[in-house]
């Protein structure tokens, strides 16, 4: 029994020399940190990015949803719940609500 080697579509292979890359991480001062990514946000690219474009290194030109996370625990759909009048399993209505907070805090500055 002979193991057969199928040719990977292009987009698997780029997936795969993508999963081979090294993360790295650096411990700056607060105010390098704050310029890099501020440089980020003006030129509308990520802050690793950033740094590519600092290194001289190829950045990648895909396009990117412009997005912002946050990770929410039980509890903290529990006090989200409680404040929006809720309950903690309706995370869709939760998100709604916050993210007509959102709004509205940027809306304010």
């Amino acid at each position: 029994m002979t193991k057969q080697t199928k040719t990977l579509p292009a987009q698997w292979q780029q997936n795969q020399k993508a999963a081979k890359a090294t993360q790295i991480a650096f411990d700056l001062d607060e105010k390098f940190q704050y310029a890099i990514r501020k440089a980020a946000l003006d030129a509308g690219v990520s802050p690793s990015d950033q740094i590519r474009e600092i290194l001289g290194l190829t950045v990648t030109k895909r396009p990117k949803r412009p997005r912002l996370t946050v990770s929410l625990s039980p509890t903290d759909y529990e006090m989200l719940a409680e404040k929006y009048n809720l309950s903690a399993d309706q995370q869709l209505e939760i998100k709604k609500y916050v993210l007509d907070d959102l709004i509205q805090f940027s809306a304010d500055k």
